[in-house]
């Protein structure tokens, strides 16, 4: 009895594949290292990846960690644009455990104190439904950033990694060949 062959990947799906195996070994491996740093590293982290997403100026006009005690709940500030017309305010968690409602109530209220309209929660863990909920019933804007995000995005905005080799995949242009 012959068995039926087995489908091979094309080379753009090997190649797609690896890329994929690669970058999910990076975040892991990120998100590792956060995982491990000091509170202090980490305020400071939040607010390098806000502004290496493109808030604010450079990072010494843009923002700022906030004091390590009697921060009132607020971790870090970033001015929104290069002329501060609005700010958004940090709240930075490097937990294992899941974050929920009681912690995003306690930054609502932060925010509220501040007068702030917009704010950023990132943690090194996870959120529950119940702090989702709590974060999108309001009218201050408040964005969760799990610790996948978080790595994801410090591998998009190359913090805390570099570029190490890039690779040109090129294709045939047909439309050279045609000939009038």
């Amino acid at each position: 009895m012959q068995s039926e062959p087995v489908e091979q990947a094309t080379p753009d799906e090997q190649l797609a594949a690896a890329h994929q195996a690669l970058s999910q070994s990076l975040t892991d491996e990120l998100l590792a290292l956060v995982r491990a740093a000091s509170p202090t590293f980490f305020e400071q982290l939040v607010v390098d990846l806000i502004i290496a997403m493109g808030y604010g100026g450079s990072r010494k006009e843009a923002g700022r960690a906030t004091q390590q005690t009697n921060d009132d709940g607020i971790d870090g500030i970033i001015k929104e644009d290069k002329l501060g017309l609005d700010v958004i305010y940090l709240q930075a968690k490097r937990w294992t455990n899941t974050v929920h409602c009681p912690e995003i109530d306690k930054f609502i209220g932060a925010l509220t104190r501040q007068r702030a309209r917009k704010g950023v929660f990132i943690t090194t863990s996870d959120f529950s439904s119940g702090a989702r909920e709590a974060a999108m019933s309001l009218d201050i804007k408040v964005v969760l950033i799990d610790g996948l995000e978080l790595a994801r995005l410090m591998v998009e905005n190359n913090l805390g990694c570099n570029v190490k080799q890039v690779y040109e995949v090129k294709h045939l242009d047909s439309d050279y060949f045609v000939e009038d």
